[in-house]
């Protein structure tokens, strides 16, 4: 009886997540038919100024999307032509929206935020980490490395992220 009682706190607090305090995104999954639109949010911490959006495909390291300043897009040179479009309408919300989802556009969207300005430029350097141990599971093999994005100038930036995957037929956020 208490190992069962241990085993439904256990699997209850595998679900309670901490209090956000960083970046918002939303949702952080999502399935959705081939060539239906999907729209991913993003809550900058208040009082940042710069937003941007990226994508990191499987094994790929972050490609750059757009940078806002002030709600308005300074760099829009990484967005997909077509059917990707991202706006901010106030300063607490930002939407990248993608027009009739396809599987090439599965993804992890991340999107980040700054107290700063980025002089021409998305101020990231990306290295590659060994992976760590701990990011294995039985049954699953240990990936050989994984990306980390660093800010290169700010030390006050925060991400959050959402996933797109393709399923059958399904993309997944």
């Amino acid at each position: 009886m208490a190992t069962r009682l241990l085993c439904c706190v256990a699997l209850c607090l595998l679900g309670v997540e901490p209090a956000d305090v960083g970046v918002s995104q939303s949702p952080r999954h999502k399935v959705t038919e081939v060539r239906q639109e999907v729209t991913l949010r993003c809550q900058p911490i208040a009082g940042h100024a710069a937003l941007y959006w990226y994508k990191q495909t499987s094994g790929q390291g972050l490609e750059f999307l757009i940078y806002f300043n002030n709600r308005d897009p300074v760099d829009e040179s990484g967005m997909p032509k077509g059917r990707f479009s991202a706006e901010m309408p106030s300063a607490s919300l930002s939407m990248l929206k993608i027009q009739s989802a396809e599987p090439g556009d599965s993804a992890t969207y991340l999107c980040a935020s700054s107290t700063g300005t980025a002089p021409q430029s998305h101020p990231l350097s990306v290295q590659e980490v060994p992976a760590s141990p701990a990011r294995s599971s039985p049954g699953r093999p240990r990936p050989q490395r994984w990306v980390q994005a660093l800010p290169s100038q700010h030390r006050d930036w925060v991400w959050g992220s959402a996933v797109l995957r393709e399923g059958e037929k399904r993309i997944t956020t």
